[in-house]
């Protein structure tokens, strides 16, 4: 009885051996599966796992793309031909020879049954070479892509959980992006004909989700159900990637009978003069100074002038946004390197009417504190721009009759039609800091600043505190400090939107 037990045993765990290697021989399908994306439209691609490689069929690389395929028993490896050109694979080589050139692969072809099995990454290593379309096999994102269509990378992160909660989403590279409003969500429509998403797990705050909507080139952005108003504003000015910035307010009021829970401190508004509706005033391109490897100043404890910079901008952008309701851009969006003259140059595209340049300080002795405000000093060349620009603009003749004014200026002189209209601001900019933060015996100067010569508007540049004054990187470090800066810059907007009336009396 024994005998019989063992050998039933035996029997049975050599069954499952054997099913074991008949498994790993025909491979399993991978936990996602690869799409196609052509001009005719989205396919899944079979493929299969083995031995840690995801491998493909020959004969269905020869229905999704025209090949012929060849076996040579004679030296045991395949052919495969695409209008004259040439792939040879060997059975026990990691490689294929494309027209004669060889190419490495990550394993060689293995037999499944009756079928072939070769490396996905052939594709666009040897077929894409002798192909008419370009292939692209992006693995992280389980897509292949054929032929010349636009299937942009598209990320998002949560910025500030807030209230408000803010997030930003980048299309590279950039791409012309649609928005809407409405039930619940925010949704983007991208002018693409797919999308290579890496988008959050979770939400944050008031946001839910942000997850691929149900058209192909779609993105949504799911709001909580206590949300408020929300916006989203798209902005092109860098060349290499399209943002989109999303802003959710703050959920409305409860009802009398309900107590509302406790919600965080904001700038204060107390002193803040009543909002002029003008149209002077409409762009305001905020510019929080140095990042990415550009830290600027460091103080003794470690506090960065580009997070501080970056999280006043976007303070101020709340504000200007919400009880102004102008439109914003800050020339970088998180902690990235942006050239100078890429600075400037996102003011003049977004045709900007006021440009705000954020900056923290450092001196050689630890005892200099307080706030700074400059704008551009004027040379000998910038001084005969100014006159010439007093003097009138150059008038030209258009075709049908009649005349056409235009202005000649080079870029890096463009400040100097606006020096005056930049004093003013800068004047009141140092009055509003006055009021609200420890400023510098020297609140208003004067400098030839590379940052500012550009701007074709009025510019201003401003220090908030010595980060190499202990007490004062200290304080720069405190929300009562970024909120007072914040509130100080929006008081010097609101003062210059109703015609900077006695900023000479209010310059420090």
């Amino acid at each position: 009885m024994r005998s019989l037990r063992g050998t039933a045993a035996s029997s049975f765990a050599l069954l499952v051996l054997l099913l074991a290697a008949l498994l790993q021989a025909q491979g399993t399908p991978p936990p996602t599966p690869l799409t196609l994306i052509s001009r005719e439209g989205r396919r899944p691609v079979p493929t299969t796992l083995q031995s840690g490689q995801e491998l493909i069929a020959l004969d269905d690389v020869a229905a999704l793309f025209q090949v012929a395929v060849r076996e040579d028993t004679l030296t045991g490896g395949m052919t495969l031909t695409y209008r004259g050109r040439t792939i040879i694979l060997s059975a026990d080589q990691p490689m294929a020879s494309v027209n004669g050139r060889v190419v490495t692969l990550p394993s060689p072809m293995v037999r499944s049954g009756r079928r072939w099995l070769v490396p996905v990454e052939l594709l666009p290593r040897a077929l894409g070479p002798i192909y008419d379309q370009r292939i692209d096999l992006r693995r992280p994102s389980r897509l292949l892509i054929v032929g010349e269509v636009r299937v942009p990378r598209v990320t998002a992160r949560i910025d500030a959980p807030g209230p408000p909660t803010r997030a930003t989403i980048e299309i590279a590279p950039p791409v012309p992006v649609s928005s809407t409003v409405e039930n619940g969500r925010v949704s983007l429509r991208i002018d693409a004909d797919g999308l290579d998403v890496g988008l959050p797990a979770n939400g944050s705050g008031l946001i839910e989700q942000i997850r691929p909507g149900d058209q192909a080139n779609s993105v949504v952005v799911v709001l909580a159900p206590s949300a408020g108003t929300a916006r989203a504003a798209v902005n092109t000015a860098d060349p290499a990637v399209t943002r989109v910035a999303v802003e959710v307010g703050a959920p409305a009021a409860p009802p009398p009978d309900v107590a509302a829970p406790p919600r965080p401190a904001a700038p204060s508004s107390e002193g803040t003069p009543p909002v002029v509706a003008r149209a002077g005033v409409q762009t305001i391109v905020i510019d929080p100074g140095h990042g990415g490897e550009e830290v600027g100043a460091r103080g003794p404890a470690g506090t960065e002038e580009k997070q501080l910079t970056l999280d006043v901008a976007r303070r101020l952008r709340g504000l200007v946004e919400t009880r102004l309701g102008l439109h914003v851009v800050l020339t970088r969006e998180d902690d990235k390197a942006v050239p100078l003259d890429q600075r400037t140059a996102t003011a003049n595209n977004n045709k900007a009417d006021l440009f705000i340049s954020l900056h923290a300080n450092a001196a050689l002795s630890p005892r200099v504190a307080g706030a700074e405000v400059y704008h551009l000093r004027l040379g000998r060349e910038e001084e005969q721009v100014r006159r010439e620009a007093e003097a009138g603009a150059l008038t030209l003749p258009v075709l049908g009759g009649g005349t056409r004014t235009i202005d000649v200026v080079r870029w890096d002189l463009a400040q100097a039609r606006h020096v005056e209209a930049s004093a003013t601001f800068a004047s009141l900019l140092g009055g509003a800091l006055k009021e609200r933060v420890p400023t510098g015996p020297r609140g208003v100067q004067q400098a030839p600043l590379r940052v500012l010569e550009g701007a074709d508007m009025p510019a201003a540049l401003v220090e908030m505190a010595y980060l190499t004054n202990p007490d004062q990187e200290k304080l720069a470090g405190s929300e009562d400090f970024k909120n007072s800066i914040a509130q100080a810059l929006y008081d010097a907007i609101v003062r210059f939107r109703g015609g900077g009336a006695g900023a000479a009396e209010q310059a420090p």
